[in-house]
């Protein structure tokens, strides 16, 4: 999984003084820019809503990289430090340091919803499905959109032979990012395996 907003810059400009007497003569002017609101940075449920919106894959590519970059901030730099070594650590393939990085992260912010996604990323990678699975239930109770998670949860459910309820994790990614094509391919066929069963 990608992990890691854009900082918005306002530039002020100051028109010139009039001279006195042109003052009371002068016509009202647009505000001058500094005067005006600054442009409001994008939330999270506007980024998630042009999601949904997003008309191609490459556009959709585009706002869940800046997702992706929200989740990864927990508002403690602390925690934030802690989980760019976690990432290190993971890219190292040095998963014991992951681990007690990412438990010591959930320790500090256990309502981190992407940390708990992290950590449960990390047990699939150590073989460990009930323990990824309780993570992704911890990270999707956190947040319900995170489309990622409920992808791994897919992927779990899957490789235990679950597959109407994998369908069904993969349709809730599809609702909330419908541009991951590799996904949609998955769901047609799964779609067919399944049938008629009841999910």
């Amino acid at each position: 999984m990608r992990f890691f907003a854009s900082l918005l810059t306002v530039s002020l400009s100051f028109a010139a003084a009039l001279p006195l007497g042109a003052q009371e003569n002068a016509q009202p002017k647009d505000p001058a820019p500094s005067a005006r609101p600054a442009p409001r940075a994008s939330n999270l449920d506007d980024l998630f809503d042009r999601l949904s919106k997003a008309e191609s894959e490459t556009e959709a590519e585009g706002v869940v990289r800046l997702i992706e970059r929200r989740l990864s901030r927990s508002g403690s730099d602390t925690a934030d430090l802690l989980l760019s070594r976690a990432t290190e650590a993971f890219q190292k393939k040095d998963y014991p340091l992951a681990v007690e990085l990412l438990d010591r992260i959930l320790a500090l912010e256990p309502n981190w919803a992407e940390a708990w996604y992290r950590r449960a990323t990390l047990f699939y990678q150590l073989d460990d499905p009930v323990g990824a699975m309780a993570d992704l239930h911890r990270a999707l109770t956190l947040e319900p959109r995170h489309f990622s998670a409920w992808t791994g949860l897919g992927h779990i459910l899957m490789s235990s032979e679950d597959k109407p309820r994998a369908l069904e994790a993969f349709r809730r990614a599809l609702a909330i990012n419908p541009q991951i094509s590799k996904l949609q391919t998955i769901v047609t066929r799964l779609d067919t395996e399944v049938g008629g069963q009841d999910l």
